[in-house]
């Protein structure tokens, strides 16, 4: 399902089974240390068997993945890359920073937010929004879709700043019939708190990011890809449409 959704520049590998922990490498058992509970074991380790399958398409040998700051995963020199997990699936997605600048995924069970976090994740004319799409496709549960396309919208910009991004801070478009989504980024969050140092010589985060999203009758996807320089394209010959 991923590839349906991500630009040929990004390579990606998707699991709807668990492995053994015995595939995870020395550093990745120390990282994961003493974590108990076993739904949190069997996410650790799938996902990062599809970090290392999606690494070897790009041509990149088997290296530990480890948790960063606020747990984004760490990518060799030259990569950039998201990973994601829902029940029943995991999913990594990588390219060559020469490539893309950024890849942000997300996965999300099909299903309705509860309303209290819809309430709170949702800006007033998203939910304005929302209302039209559900008497549009009611068979998409819209509100949990752009809890994904939020997240994923995230995973790519925390490694571009560095900084955290609220749901307030993103506003989120659908294209139902293109299955396509657009963010904006609030002027607010765009802007370096007063004496941070960026240092790296890349320039600003975008404020508006363009992104593609998948459905079916248990499973949300959201991708989101920032091309370095030109657009990178995604796919033309497949067109994702709501599940029947």
């Amino acid at each position: 399902m991923l590839e349906l959704i991500l630009p040929a520049a990004v390579a990606c590998a998707e699991s709807f089974a668990d492995v053994s922990e015995s595939t995870l490498l020395p550093e990745e058992l120390e990282a994961l240390g003493g974590a108990r509970h076993e739904g949190r074991r069997r996410e650790f380790t799938t996902v990062r068997h599809c970090a290392r399958r999606a690494l070897a398409e790009i041509g990149v040998p088997p290296v530990a993945v480890l948790p960063g700051e606020r747990g984004a995963p760490v990518w060799p020199r030259g990569v950039v890359g998201s990973m994601t997990h829902s029940a029943g699936y995991r999913a990594a997605a990588v390219a060559r920073s020469t490539d893309v600048r950024a890849v942000g995924i997300d996965a999300e069970p099909h299903e309705p937010l509860p309303p209290r976090v819809r309430g709170a994740v949702t800006l007033p004319e998203e939910r304005e929004r929302l209302a039209d799409l559900g008497a549009g496709c009611p068979q998409v549960h819209w509100d949990r879709l752009l809890f994904c396309a939020k997240e994923a919208v995230y995973k790519a910009w925390f490694p571009m700043t560095g900084r955290r991004l609220g749901f307030a801070d993103a506003s989120v478009a659908f294209d139902p019939a293109a299955g396509t989504f657009r963010a904006e980024i609030a002027e607010r969050a765009g802007t370096a708190p007063a004496g941070e140092r960026t240092g790296s010589g890349e320039p600003p985060a975008p404020l508006l990011y363009e992104g593609r999203w998948a459905a079916t009758p248990g499973l949300l996807l959201a991708a989101v890809v920032v091309p370095p320089g030109p657009a990178v394209r995604n796919r033309p010959d497949r067109a994702i449409r709501p599940p029947s």
